[in-house]
């Protein structure tokens, strides 16, 4: 005779195996799907910046900004003349973007409709690195990893208003679109919390001993949570965005850069540049499984996705026999995506 609290076990045992089941069969499989060749220039490459609702795709590298029209996946347009181009941010209201020049400290901007370039604005600081807009505040900030400072700048006016003073190396940053700016800073191993409007460092919430230096931030809204990808160790470090508390660290692989947050599918992405793709399932606000090492190209550290598609584009270049030189002409973006139909 089967006593109640057996029951109740099998009951819970029946739940948990459902809700595996559920999770492999709404979880995809992600694989290579094709190569955006963008051949001018073989210089290096940083930040991708995403803009779905026009479906653009912006492709920073060296020299340029690659335009592509994802409709199509063709280039549109081409945004030369620059230095060292690290960042792309966009204020598509003010229809403006914003490059970041880290050769130079100077930030491009140019027109969002015809790509022409409308001016420079110097900026203080040195290596003019992330670059992101603030809807709130409708200000830019210029994140500066090598004098540990952020700009803002008035995307209206585009005069700079002030300067944010934080020490280390900043990195990508995220806005909760509450007032608050979150950033990496690569030397101090902590995610710092920015209140856009009076420029000032509301918290510092350090990583450690979970992960190690801090490069890509994500963000997810509905359970408040940010997810943090780092180096030595390498990890994604999940945490309560409002108390700094680390809810969970998963290992990822090496050469991080940036992670996405795929919020249909609950996913959270880590770019590798060793070449591979972390893909993590969200269980609960607290709760986080890896699902899926997708391989990739070494090289491949920087990332983007497209939320109508599911799809990850990655940009990169082959490497000849030393595994350090590039091969002429092999720039580009590489698309990976969902093999089974959501």
């Amino acid at each position: 005779m089967v006593s109640f609290i057996q029951k109740i076990t099998m009951a819970a045992c029946l739940i948990g195996t459902f809700q595996v089941s559920v999770q492999a069969q709404t979880t995809p499989t992600y694989a290579f799907i094709e190569k955006i060749s963008l051949p001018t220039g073989d210089g290096k490459w940083d930040y991708l910046k995403m803009d779905g609702e026009r479906e653009r795709l912006f492709v920073s590298h060296f020299d340029r900004v690659h335009v592509i029209d994802l409709t199509t996946n063709k280039q549109i347009g081409e945004i030369t003349g620059l230095k060292g181009v690290h960042g792309i941010g966009l204020a598509k209201e003010l229809n403006k973007g914003y490059i970041t020049n880290g050769t130079d400290n100077t930030i491009t901007v140019f027109d969002y409709n015809t790509f022409k370039v409308l001016q420079t604005i110097p900026v203080t600081g040195k290596k003019a690195d992330a670059v992101m807009y603030d809807k709130g505040t409708k200000r830019i900030f210029v994140f500066n990893n090598g004098s540990g400072d952020a700009v803002a700048i008035d995307a209206v006016t585009d005069k700079v208003i002030g300067t944010v003073t934080m020490g280390g190396a900043p990195e990508f940053a995220v806005a909760n679109e509450k007032g608050s700016i979150f950033n990496n800073n690569e030397d101090t191993n902590e995610i710092f919390e920015i209140d856009a409007k009076t420029l000032k460092v509301k918290n510092k919430y350090t990583v450690a001993p979970a992960g190690g230096v801090p490069t890509g931030i994500a963000y997810d809204a509905s359970t408040n949570r940010l997810f943090s990808v780092c180096r030595k160790p390498q990890a994604l470090v999940v945490m309560d965005a409002s108390t700094g508390k680390i809810v969970q660290s998963l290992p990822i692989g090496g050469g991080v850069d940036a992670v996405v947050y795929e919020k249909e599918l609950k996913l959270i992405m880590t770019s590798n540049g060793e070449g591979n793709v972390t893909i993590i399932h969200q269980d609960s606000a607290d709760t986080y499984s890896i699902v899926q090492t997708l391989t990739t190209k070494p090289g491949q550290k920087t990332m983007v996705h497209r939320g109508t598609t599911h799809r990850i584009y990655l940009s990169g270049a082959d490497y000849q026999a030393d595994g350090k030189t590039l091969v002429p002409g092999t720039f580009g973006v590489y698309v990976y995506g969902p093999t089974v139909k959501q």
